[in-house]
């Protein structure tokens, strides 16, 4: 029985350890069998040590999705070793540490700049670099962490969400035309590198213990894979412009 990914060709970024919810989406869409190319930044060797880890060798290339001429040549470097693209995984957030950890009022606006572009404009600025490998449509699937509400130690990540997920419906809008699907999940927290890099992230974790409908588990990032595989598949050919949440339910409870 062939996979839902079945002879499809898909970029994923952000694979930087095996616990990150990049590396189980790469490992399930080559058991869905799709083609897959990873990007890696700021350490390639790093995504192609992890990448060894997965069931297939794949290509890993450097980009900078901040810099303009990496954008401008990453497509010439994809045909290289895939033709065409049918999706793109978006999983790249950052924002300096004087942006996070309870440092919300003094955060200077060059560190907020920082976190908007790399968290939020790549969306629109990774999605248009690669439109010329996109023909025939295809889905592109970003991944958001809840910005309806202020999480603790969470800071101004928390409004670069927010425009990540702005910034993914008006894709949805612009690029429904060339049958092309803009869609995001919203996980629950995930012990992955960009979890450690935000203070108090403990705190903010424990939350899924006392709220979360389901039991949540920060060392099993396969489910928010699963669910990033269905929407680069063809089961939601008329969902676009959507948040799906795989959270445990907990963005439907109350206090």
């Amino acid at each position: 029985m062939s996979g839902i990914l079945e002879g499809k060709r898909i970029l994923i970024t952000g694979v930087l350890m095996e616990s990150s919810i990049a590396f189980h989406t790469a490992k399930l869409a080559q058991e869905q069998g799709a083609e897959i190319i990873l990007t890696a930044f700021p350490r390639p060797s790093l995504t192609e040590r992890i990448a060894k880890k997965l069931p297939k060798p794949v290509k890993v290339l450097e980009l900078d999705v901040s810099s303009e001429e990496q954008l401008a040549g990453i497509a010439d470097q994809v045909r290289e070793h895939l033709p065409t693209l049918d999706g793109i995984v978006h999983s790249i957030g950052f924002a300096p540490q004087d942006a996070l950890g309870g440092n919300f009022l003094d955060t200077p606006w060059e560190s907020v700049a920082t976190a908007m572009q790399v968290s939020a404009f790549s969306l629109k600025s990774l999605t248009m670099a690669l439109l010329p490998l996109m023909q025939d449509g295809g889905s592109v699937v970003g991944l958001t962490f809840d910005a309806q509400y202020a999480w603790p130690q969470y800071d101004w990540m928390g409004p670069a969400k927010a425009a990540l997920e702005s910034t993914n419906r008006y894709l949805a809008r612009y690029l429904g035309e060339r049958n092309i699907r803009c869609n995001l999940i919203s996980a629950g927290p995930i012990g992955s590198m960009a979890a450690k890099s935000i203070p108090g992230f403990g705190e903010l974790a424990d939350t899924w213990n006392h709220r979360s409908p389901l039991k949540w588990d920060l060392s099993d990032p396969e489910p928010a894979g699963r669910g990033v595989v269905a929407l680069l598949s063809d089961w939601f050919p008329k969902t676009t412009g959507e948040i799906v949440h795989v959270d445990g339910g907990l963005h439907a409870i109350g206090a």
